[in-house]
């Protein structure tokens, strides 16, 4: 009897494994494998089922989605994949374990800016990637991303890791603007205005501001909601009374976006379901419920937000494509490394 490679026997044990622990999940008409809390996709899934008589249940994959997927194999129950940012949508359509999907529907409702012209990956909700600025010592109203790079800000600007899925993907959208070479002279002007080597994350910016640390600094708008309604660390909503949220734009430009998308598993083994799903994901309704339930914006133009996000202003999504931000992502990460950004100002 001819033995199989150790490889193929450890995927497949593990493909089993999964499919064993996940009985509830082949149960649905629906199976979702998210890097997101099914917590938060479970207002938009109460709302299917009622909408639909469909079932979909969501698992939670934080890290190894990719390979969870390619281990299972046919076998795998996943559906859909929902995940946060282009990055890790790009890296889901290049490991091959999504498929295309071609819908009328689809195509109306999600603008292609924030959809894969292959049709391997939808975006559903946005967020801007912004300036969080000092209440009491900052007056600009407002800022462009070049501008961050200006020595006026020597020792002011904060930020967590560039090398964060979040700025890998800022940093892509600026070589897609400016090119590689001056997106590398920003980049050293950036560094160089930083107050502190970059740490923690974009919460950790706003409390940095807080404390007197640094006056502006990058994170996305969602956290700004998710601060102020923090009942279980009140210190995080002190945070958030001591920044305004700024939008800055590029200056050829406007704001730049990320997004959170879905796409079709390879082997889906419910897709008239899963697209039908999909579909209604993309619909005006579960567009205002997803987006207000993580304090984000919906893809499609025209949708009403939140109170709590339209304080944040008016948001104008960069034109730049994001499957033309994903091609980029590399580049981005070489150049970071190459500034060694992350270990902070040189002067």
């Amino acid at each position: 009897m001819q033995t199989l490679p150790f490889a193929i026997r450890v995927a497949a044990a593990a493909a089993t494994l999964t499919i064993a622990s996940l009985p509830a999940a082949h149960a649905a008409d629906v199976n979702i494998y998210s890097s997101r809390q099914p917590a938060l996709l479970q207002p938009l899934l109460d709302a299917f089922k009622t909408e639909t008589g469909l079932t979909a249940t969501a698992v939670f994959i934080e890290k190894g989605m990719e390979e969870r997927i390619k281990a299972e194999g046919a076998n795998s129950p996943a559906d859909l994949v929902m995940t946060i940012d282009i990055g890790r949508l790009d890296a889901a359509k290049q490991a091959g374990i999504l498929q295309p999907v071609k819908s009328d529907v689809l195509e109306k409702n999600i603008p292609a800016t924030f959809r894969d012209p292959a049709g391997e990956w939808f975006g559903l909700t946005s967020r801007g990637r912004v300036a969080y600025v000092s209440a009491e010592r900052v007056k600009d109203t407002a800022l462009t991303y070049e501008g961050l790079a200006d020595p006026k800000w020597k020792g002011k600007l904060c930020i967590r890791s560039a090398q964060h899925q979040y700025n890998v993907a800022l940093v892509a959208a600026f070589i897609a603007h400016h090119g590689e070479a001056d997106t590398r002279k920003w980049l050293e002007g950036f560094r160089d205005n930083l107050a502190t080597k970059p740490e923690g994350g974009d919460r950790d910016q706003a409390k940095a501001i807080a404390a007197g640390e640094c006056d502006i600094g990058l994170g996305n708008t969602y956290y700004v909601g998710l601060m102020q309604t923090n009942e279980k660390e009140p210190a995080q909503k002190e945070w958030a009374k001591a920044i305004r949220v700024v939008m800055p734009t590029f200056e050829n430009g406007g704001t730049h976006v990320n997004i959170s998308g879905v796409g079709l598993a390879k082997n889906s083994p419910n897709k008239a379901n899963a697209v039908k799903l999909m579909e209604w994901l993309s619909s005006d309704e579960a567009q205002r419920i997803y987006a207000d339930a993580n304090y984000e914006y919906p893809v499609e133009p025209g949708i009403a937000v939140s109170e709590t996000v339209k304080a944040f202003g008016t948001l104008k999504p960069d034109t730049i494509s994001l499957s033309d931000i994903a091609k980029n992502r590399p580049a981005a990460a070489k150049l970071i490394n190459e500034v060694e950004f992350d270990a902070g100002p040189r002067s």
